[in-house]
């Protein structure tokens, strides 16, 4: 999936996993849009989600995807934390890979 830098385990470096290469512009898109939010929560949460997820998204989801970033940060991140219910809208859809992944996240610290 991911692959460290090249010859970094010899040298004994730490390093972050490098996302692969994104060939279609609107799943580069996507993953712009969404690591460049506005808000540092939403670039840490929306933004960590789609750049593990956006290489292997099925092209169906693409839209849906779209959809959700045209939410508000603020309304995104409210429905995260948990602070506002999340609409019936984004039940049972692609918001809730965004969830798990801050649960996961959560649950590391």
């Amino acid at each position: 999936m991911f692959a460290p830098k090249e010859g970094a385990e010899k040298r004994g470096e730490m390093t972050e996993p490098t996302p692969p290469q994104l060939t279609d512009p609107r799943r580069k898109r996507i993953l712009y849009r969404a690591t460049h939010r506005g808000t540092k929560e939403s670039d840490a949460i929306v933004g960590g989600f789609f750049e593990g997820a956006v290489a292997t998204l099925p092209d169906g989801k693409l839209d849906e995807a779209d959809a959700l970033l045209d939410e508000a940060d603020v309304d995104l991140i409210d429905w995260v934390m948990g602070r506002q219910p999340v609409p019936d809208r984004w039940r049972n859809s692609l918001f809730d890979d965004v969830l798990d992944y801050y649960r996961h996240l959560t649950k590391l610290k």
